[in-house]
């Protein structure tokens, strides 16, 4: 199973996907995602606590939480080579004019088609909307 920061992000803060998306994890062998999701969820973390949202203590149990299930291997984070970056930057140069995507999204699907992956969870509707180009499937809770 492949999960985007969005749903990483569920995991730890209560929206209201989050139950679903905690029900989602709970049910799979292994959770792949990009390492680029390490600096994508610590970005999600200080905008919670720019807006208020986080408390300062919060934001760092969060990040302590975040950092001990990646040590337990919760969340299987895939190393973003060079030639990662290289596939996704063909693709991105390939696609078609019409197609919104952005970068950050395409290292994720490329990523999620480089582990092997057939489906991507997100709730982003850009990456939802981009996943077949990918050869993946879009989904979500």
């Amino acid at each position: 199973m492949y999960l985007d920061t969005s749903y990483i992000a569920k995991f730890y803060f209560n929206e209201p996907e989050s139950p679903r998306v905690r029900e989602l994890v709970e049910t799979a062998d292994t959770i792949h995602s990009s390492l680029w999701a390490l600096a994508e969820f610590h970005g999600v973390i200080h905008r919670r606590l720019r807006e208020g949202s986080l408390s300062p203590n919060d934001a760092h149990e969060l990040s302590s939480r975040f950092y001990g299930h990646v040590r337990e291997g919760l969340w299987k984070l895939i190393p973003v080579q060079e030639a990662l970056l290289r596939r996704t930057s063909a693709l991105i140069v390939s696609a078609p004019p019409d197609l919104f995507i952005r970068t950050a999204d395409a290292v994720h699907l490329t990523t999620a088609q480089e582990a092997g992956e057939c489906e991507v969870w997100t709730s982003d509707r850009h990456m939802l909307a981009s996943a077949a180009y990918f050869g993946l499937t879009g989904r979500s809770v």
